[in-house]
């Protein structure tokens, strides 16, 4: 642990240096500001067209259940509206607003909307060029001439990756709570927010529903969402280290992640994809309660796959990297 820590600390050093957390930090200060005055918007429109939320939701229930008559609808949106709809009808029946507009509504739902492609291309930003950056401007060299054990060098990145993609989420969501904050308030900590829903095929299994505080939700999601972001992380890792182009090894992972995005809408009339780690992405959607991209998956399916994912790319990671030539 002695010898590991100094590399640790050399490598958040390098880290800061190439100043991407930096640039991760003004795109969050840039994007949040311009959601929350969306959703002020929204919240301002439906304010002036419906006083009450339970009319909005009604109409919103009635408007989806209409469009289910029509021919026009694909039967993949036909299924998602029709568990909306259940959803929608248990929060009305119980009279909660999922909706309600506050600081840490706001945190919940940009969170949610970023765990599959936003916030994995900010963790991609510091983790694709964490081993082939140093290739390219060839100080690997001078690192692998000290009388440290590669698997060491190696794992000190490693640790220093897990460290920025816990930065990076904290810092989206503290600026979110912030700036967001400023316009909704700083309230809303402990509102109720139902979880739960079991979706079989287009039926809503609502026995194991209830009620948490939403600042409990909050850290529930959060963990997904880390251990969704550490899989991306260390999937870029080993792509790091199998490229010896940071630019080459940048846009792997880019088009992957975006490939899987596109992907995640059309993987129902593909059962297999399933096992792509892009579709499994998304853990809080199973919170929430939405329909996974293809019929079958759960939450513990899900965590499995990345599990599987990450090991294997571990694996990859220290055994190429131990065993290959480097210096020449």
């Amino acid at each position: 642990m002695n010898s590991i820590l100094p590399l640790v600390q050399n490598e958040t050093i390098k880290m800061i240096k190439k100043k991407r957390f930096l640039v991760i930090v003004l795109i969050l200060l840039v994007l949040i500001p311009i959601f929350t005055y969306a959703q002020m918007k929204v919240a301002q429109n439906n304010r002036e067209k419906f006083k009450d939320w339970r009319h909005t939701l009604q109409q919103q229930i009635t408007d989806n259940e209409n469009s289910l008559a029509s021919d026009r609808v694909p039967d993949e949106w036909k299924k998602y509206r029709k568990i909306m709809v259940q959803q929608w009808q248990y929060y009305l029946d119980h009279d909660v607003d999922p909706s309600t507009p506050n600081g840490v509504t706001f945190v919940r739902s940009f969170m949610e909307n970023s765990s599959s492609l936003f916030i994995p291309l900010m963790v991609m930003a510091v983790a694709s060029d964490i081993v082939s950056s140093e290739r390219t401007s060839g100080t690997i060299k001078m690192l692998l001439t000290r009388p440290v054990r590669r698997w060491r060098i190696l794992l000190s990145k490693l640790l220093t990756l897990t460290l920025f993609v816990g930065l990076i989420i904290l810092t989206t969501f503290v600026l979110c709570y912030l700036i967001a904050g400023l316009v909704f308030g700083y309230g809303g900590w402990d509102q109720p927010i139902f979880t739960g829903f079991q979706i079989n095929g287009v039926e809503v299994d609502n026995s194991a529903v209830h009620p948490v505080p939403q600042w409990l939700y909050l850290v529930m999601q959060g963990g997904l969402i880390w251990f969704s972001s550490m899989v991306v992380a260390i999937l870029a890792f080993m792509i790091s280290v199998l490229v010896r182009s940071t630019a080459a090894s940048i846009v792997t992972m880019m088009a992957a992640l975006i490939a899987g995005s596109l992907l995640t809408n059309m993987a129902s009339s593909w059962p297999s994809a399933k096992f792509l780690f892009m579709v499994n992405l998304q853990l809080t959607t199973y919170l929430a309660g939405s329909p996974p991209p293809i019929e079958g998956m759960n939450l513990i399916f899900s965590l499995m796959i990345l599990s599987i994912w990450a090991l294997a790319a571990l694996f990859v990671s220290f055994r190429v990297f131990t065993k290959q030539d480097i210096l020449n």
